[in-house]
């Protein structure tokens, strides 16, 4: 019932989409240690990016962790989570 209810409330489903979106091609190389906050395409969010060392996650008001990276797309590049972020 979750898709449905979201693709009848297209406000909440764009703010969901629009958080896992940053205006910039970012490669997992490029990604420093420690903890950075990165502004989303939503406005509203911003996503924390933590890289250990041995991972990186991402956060807004829950955590997901990234299980692929570097996915070259022709507007970007993707990175794959676990988990469905929402703002």
């Amino acid at each position: 019932g979750t898709v449905e209810a979201l693709l009848d409330d297209l406000d909440t489903l764009t703010a969901i989409l629009t958080a896992h979106v940053v205006p910039m091609v970012v490669m997992s190389a490029d990604i420093p240690a420690g903890d950075t906050l990165v502004d989303t395409l939503n406005g509203d969010a911003s996503l924390t990016v933590s890289n250990s060392g041995s991972g990186v996650t991402v956060s807004l008001s829950n955590t997901a962790n990234v299980v692929a990276v570097d996915v070259l797309a022709s507007n970007g590049v993707i990175h794959v989570i676990d988990a469905v972020l929402l703002p």
